[in-house]
């Protein structure tokens, strides 16, 4: 375990770029394994998550490559993966996970599943039980937990599942089972999840259609079996890293950064909306398009920030940034009330639990229910003076180093080694920008 302080800054600025998007980084690897001919990827992300989905795709027989940071991938073709002669191991990665199922589902081997502690305690039912509809057989550790054995088949059934709750990785796994399926897979979602699986696979050729229906919902189609061809891929930086950095100028005064080349979808992109509603002086400029993705340079500049009420039909567009929202929101004046984060419950860690006791021993007053988290903002810096669990969580690992640079005392997070998950480089860069984060001495 690596302990970590985090002490009261004075003003950031500069202009930074954030490591590359990771949910894109994984979908990359992956669909560039299933292609015919060779992917080439600039801007991955080169954290333990997505190094473990390389590795995997490595398993199951495509070649990769790298030099700099420049990814080659050779791919096999849909349907053409090889059984893996070891068992997977994902790490902390419930997207590789829940990804690689989907596209293992509909492949004729067998292979096992494994993760860290982290990962190993995250339910996987509800990816599952879609991908038996389609012929898949699994064996799964009580709960529906990993290690999971996944017995794929050569002979798909096309999906065709309505969700009751809107989820990216369930809908991805559905969706990339389907590509080796013969006929049309469909995928009803209550309301828009993040589309990059849509997006990518669109763009590497596959014939995809999305189809607004009653009360927001959305209807997918996958027309099986397409050929899908190697492209080349540049992968914008993630919004959900880019949240850091962001809260971190709105609440240390004096501050004056620019995040460049950051991935602004907008079904990735409320936080942005959020935190301008709470006060927030962003800037969005410079606004372009790669690959099918919107991306754009972000200005950011100190801010008094008040309380708001985020509604539920917001959570699927930024169900990874409520932790350092709740740094925002317990730095701002008045409450805050972020509906429809049940979710929360089922990521890395128990996120909901993670942020409300966790800001109540920094001096802020919250109160949580299953599904809503309410944070009373005073206006005035937290008291901090505490040592935080991060649960084995990036995310609330860097929330609260975050928090500690408008608290009164120092904030300690007591293992900052799962930062490394998802943003390598984390303490250099906000250092760089003038926080005074460091391990602590044990």
């Amino acid at each position: 375990m690596t302990s970590i302080r985090s002490t009261s800054a004075t003003a950031i600025s500069g202009d930074i770029t954030v490591p590359g998007d990771k949910s894109i980084s994984h979908r990359a690897l992956m669909i560039g394994a299933l292609a015919v001919g060779e992917t080439t990827i600039t801007g991955l992300l080169e954290g333990e998550d997505v190094l473990a989905t390389a590795r995997a795709m490595q398993q199951l027989g495509a070649e990769i490559e790298q030099q700099d940071n420049v990814w080659q991938v050779y791919g096999r073709g849909i349907g053409g993966l090889i059984e893996p002669s070891a068992v997977l191991d994902l790490g902390n990665s419930g997207t590789a996970a829940r990804l690689l199922m989907g596209v293992l589902a509909s492949h004729e081997l067998s292979a096992t599943l494994t993760g860290d502690p982290s990962l190993s305690s995250r339910p996987m039912e509800r990816v599952m039980g879609p991908l038996r509809n389609i012929g898949a057989e699994f064996v799964a550790r009580s709960g529906g937990k990993l290690p999971i054995t996944i017995t794929g088949t050569g002979m798909a059934l096309p999906g065709d599942e309505t969700l009751k709750v809107a989820s990216a990785q369930v809908k991805s796994a559905i969706l990339l089972a389907g590509l080796n399926a013969q006929g049309n897979t469909i995928v009803v979602e209550p309301q828009p999840s993040r589309d990059h699986t849509e997006k990518m696979l669109s763009f590497f050729g596959a014939d995809i259609s999305v189809e607004e229906i009653a009360d927001g919902a959305r209807r997918i189609t996958l027309i099986g079996q397409p050929e899908i061809t190697g492209q080349d891929i540049a992968v914008p930086g993630d919004i959900s890293s880019a949240a850091f950095p962001i809260v971190a100028a709105l609440i240390t005064p004096g501050s004056d950064l620019t995040i460049e080349n950051v991935g602004i979808n907008p079904l990735r992109a409320g936080v942005l909306a959020s935190l301008q509603e709470m006060g927030a002086e962003i800037e969005i400029l410079n606004e372009r398009d790669t690959a099918g993705e919107p991306i754009a340079d972000l200005h950011v500049r100190a801010s008094e920030l008040t309380g708001a009420t985020i509604p539920a039909d917001r959570a699927p567009s930024m169900i990874d940034e409520y932790p350092i929202l709740a740094v925002a929101a317990a730095c701002a004046k008045g409450t805050s009330v972020f509906e429809g984060i049940g979710e929360l419950q089922v990521k890395e860690s128990d996120r909901l639990a993670a942020m409300a006791s966790g800001l109540k021993e920094c001096g802020v007053e919250t109160e949580a229910t299953q599904d809503t988290l309410t944070v009373h903002g005073t206006g005035a810096a937290p008291q901090g003076g505490v040592t935080i669990a991060s649960r084995l969580d990036h995310r609330i690992a860097m929330s609260y180093l975050v928090l500690g640079m408008a608290s009164q005392k120092t904030i300690t997070v007591d293992d900052g080694g799962p930062i490394e998950t998802s943003f390598p480089g984390f303490l250099d860069l906000m250092n760089g920008l003038g926080a005074d984060m460091e391990e602590a001495k044990q």
